[in-house]
């Protein structure tokens, strides 16, 4: 999900519960389509962003309620990233599911970014991306993964294994509109 620039009120954290014993392996990991259903149905899986046309992956961003951002910046972010999972409909040639995960590769990443295209929504594209994005954490062995999420959509991550405020543990958002203030009342 995306945490947007200035935050009033913080968004809800989640955190996946990696507490249970995993199984993790192409060959092993049942997932609720598989990579050969995806494909039957016109979509390709993609795991780097030498494809990835930035301006239509901007276009599903703000078809569902992201803000326009600019492709210059979207390209710094993704070269940042640590994992990247998407779906392209192999008619349009287009990106219809995203999601990617930032971190240091050993013990934490945040989940950012989950998107699908609103043409593509209900036939399991969120869940088959994110399923696969939570595995290819795992087998990096990253066991701390994070996510900002809005409160109408907590309810798909749940079930994916994330649960809210593990252990009492509270995210805290920096806002800049709050240091603004409080800058300006310093001067």
């Amino acid at each position: 999900m995306l945490l947007r620039g200035i935050v009033s009120t913080p968004l809800p954290s989640l955190h996946i519960n990696t507490a249970r014993t995993v199984t993790v392996s192409a060959t092993t990991t049942n997932y609720s389509i598989s990579d050969k259903e995806l494909e039957s149905r016109g979509f390709i899986l993609r795991r780097t962003i030498s494809d990835l046309n930035l301006d239509h992956l901007n276009k599903v961003f703000v078809a569902v309620g992201f803000p326009r951002r600019d492709p210059a910046k979207i390209k710094i972010a993704l070269e940042n990233t640590s994992c990247v999972l998407w779906m392209e409909y192999k008619k349009t040639q287009k990106p219809v599911a995203f999601a990617r995960a930032t971190g240091d590769d050993v013990f934490n990443a945040i989940v950012w970014d989950v998107v699908v295209d609103p043409s593509f929504q209900g036939i399991g594209l969120g869940k088959a991306v994110m399923e696969r994005l939570i595995d290819d954490l795992l087998e990096k062995g990253i066991c701390n993964i994070a996510l900002y999420s809005e409160p109408r959509v907590l309810g798909f991550y749940r079930p994916l294994g994330f649960v809210a405020d593990p252990d009492g543990i509270r995210g805290m958002v920096y806002s800049t509109k709050l240091n603004n203030n409080n800058n300006k009342t310093r001067s």
